[in-house]
């Protein structure tokens, strides 16, 4: 009944161990939930300007400006040095430098949650090690309490082992001893 309740006891001391922790966050869905439709827009401009595609359509844009305007096919509207292409690339500078600033900060925005994250991914390891150490040290304590009390079971039944073996030797050896006068000879038989 005794070893029944100390595994009882010990039981309860392991439920004691378990933890839980906050699950992890999804930081793109928070970010794309937080995202206004003049932040897409931005995003989106901002991946256009960043691609191939708009580099050489620019390139084309210019290609066709420059020679309408120097080959005199059509009546040109900005004569060489080509200012107002200027003017225009200029002010479409501006506008994309800004689109592009304006997404790099939500980059960098993104990047500050994001590290953020790792910081409290971190701290959960950190404590989820800590309580998997405590929880092995409280093994280790029921393991070694475990393992000395097998060691004072097999003390216990080494000792009754050799009590049981002194009490059957010392029964053995009293049948086995010579009553008292079993030196004499019989009677009616002469001693020798």
């Amino acid at each position: 009944m005794s070893i029944a309740r100390e595994i009882e006891d010990i039981a309860r001391d392991l439920i004691k161990h378990q933890h839980d922790h906050p699950p992890v966050r999804d930081i793109n869905r928070e970010v794309e939930r937080r995202l206004t439709f003049a932040d897409r827009v931005a995003d989106d401009f901002a991946r256009l300007v960043g691609s191939w595609i708009f580099v050489l359509v620019q390139v084309g844009i210019m290609v066709v400006w420059i020679g309408l305007n120097a080959l005199n096919l059509i009546h040109p509207w900005d004569v060489y040095p080509f200012a107002f292409l200027n003017f225009i690339l200029s002010l479409e500078a501006a506008v994309w430098v800004s689109v592009v600033l304006m997404a790099l900060n939500r980059l960098a925005d993104r990047d500050r949650l994001r590290s953020q994250q790792d910081f409290e991914l971190n701290v959960k390891a950190e404590e989820e090690l800590k309580a998997l150490m405590n929880h092995l040290m409280h093994q280790d304590e029921i393991l070694l309490q475990i393992v000395n009390r097998l060691d004072r079971g097999d003390r216990e039944m080494k000792r009754l082992a050799r009590r049981v073996e002194d009490a059957l030797g010392s029964n053995n050896e009293t049948p086995a001893a010579k009553p008292p006068g079993a030196d004499r000879p019989p009677i009616g038989i002469p001693a020798p």
